[in-house]
């Protein structure tokens, strides 16, 4: 009999990860499902608004795709992305042969360590609080992760085993942004070690205040952006995701560009794994990367949610950091998380544990706005009715 405790030569199958961590917070979702009005869930940042109507369309469209789709993307698909950096991120001139389509974000940067090569005594660099797959990607290949915002912060014996430099701006969970001096720096002294720069800028078009385009404000920032990059893409990579800014996280579409010679690796490597994006996601890819306007009405649903929430945690007592951009406020009441995460759970409101994000995050939530208008509300008013 098979079992999934079998084991060969007293060693168990299966990679020994640590425990998913959402998992402990089953008592709290115990606790605010008592709540007589039901939970408001703002602990997790997944879209809960409609898919654009013409991103549908387009996918309905695709749908008859009897054949293979190839992995590094059609050439119309990369040449909208080509196009949408022009656009948006102030990228011009990629090549859309270093532009390739993944099966979302969060599977690229699991992955990317072992695609590069990384293993056993090379050195992972990400943020102090930071999403957690940066660390699992280390994991996966074999190689270590280190937490720094900075390479000033290393050691020299540390500098000389980094092989690969995480940015994220805007950042997840802090919603900090990186701005171009602090990029352009970082990226300068990941090239004197010959570090592979990668930036994952999943919620760059979802900032707020000077970073909120509609409003006057500047984009956020892309490493690729040649003030950032010097003009050169070498040992440069930037990962964008459509789920945030196009509510189509269910689609799985993301797509990765940058250092030529990199790119034409991880192409040739994916193929040989079998890592495509369906042929129907990547042509619902093209269109909504061609069209502005439903993001823009996207984010005004979301600027409109953030202002509600800001002024009814401040209210409750909680402190915002950062948030200056993405999807995410990030607060603290200067007590344990967990306490914190108590006494929402009481009102029947969810948050992230800031503790899930790395030591520094130890003291802080994560409150999403990806909740209904409905729900939005029913949250500022259990708040102010503290």
């Amino acid at each position: 009999m098979t079992t999934a405790s079998h084991q060969t030569s007293g060693k168990p199958f299966g990679l020994q990860l640590p425990e998913y961590p959402w998992d402990s917070m089953a008592p709290y979702q115990a606790t605010a499902a008592k709540h007589p009005d039901g939970v408001v869930n703002l602990s997790i940042g997944t879209p809960v608004d409609p898919t654009p109507a013409l991103i549908q369309d387009a996918l309905k469209a695709a749908a008859d795709a009897p054949g293979y789709p190839t992995t590094h993307g059609t050439l119309a698909l990369r040449q909208a992305v080509v196009d949408w950096f022009a656009r948006r991120r102030n990228v011009p001139g990629l090549d859309p042969a270093d532009v390739m389509p993944t099966v979302g974000s969060k599977e690229l940067v699991a992955w990317l360590p072992l695609l590069l090569g990384l293993g056993a005594g090379d050195i992972v660099v990400r943020p102090k609080v930071a999403y957690p797959t940066y660390d699992m990607g280390a994991v996966f290949a074999g190689a270590t992760a280190v937490a720094a915002d900075s390479l000033d912060e290393l050691d020299a014996d540390t500098r000389a085993k980094v092989r690969l430099v995480w940015i994220n701006s805007p950042g997840n969970p802090t919603g900090i942004v990186r701005g171009v001096e602090e990029m352009a720096a970082l990226v300068a002294a990941a090239r004197e070690i010959g570090a592979v720069v990668a930036s994952d800028e999943c919620y760059g078009e979802l900032g707020w205040g000077q970073w909120d385009t509609e409003n006057g404000g500047e984009p956020v920032p892309s490493v690729l952006d040649p003030r950032v990059s010097g003009g050169s893409n070498d040992g440069l990579l930037a990962i964008y995701s459509l789920s945030k800014q196009s509510n189509v996280a269910g689609y799985r579409a993301a797509f990765v560009a940058g250092d030529a010679a990199i790119m034409a690796n991880l192409v040739n490597s994916r193929k040989h794994a079998g890592m495509i994006v369906p042929y129907p996601v990547q042509d619902a890819m093209r269109v909504a990367l061609g069209d502005d306007a439903h993001v823009s009405a996207q984010k005004d649903l979301y600027r409109n949610r953030r202002a509600r929430l800001v002024g009814a945690l401040e209210g409750f007592g909680l402190t915002i950091h950062h948030s200056e951009a993405g999807l995410y406020l990030w607060c603290t009441a200067g007590e344990d998380t967990w306490t914190t995460i108590g006494r929402l759970a009481e009102l029947g409101i969810l948050a992230g544990p800031g503790v899930f994000y790395g030591e520094a995050g130890n003291g802080f939530v994560r409150v999403a706005l990806t909740g209904s208008d409905e729900r939005i509300d029913a949250a500022v008013q259990r708040l102010g009715a503290k």
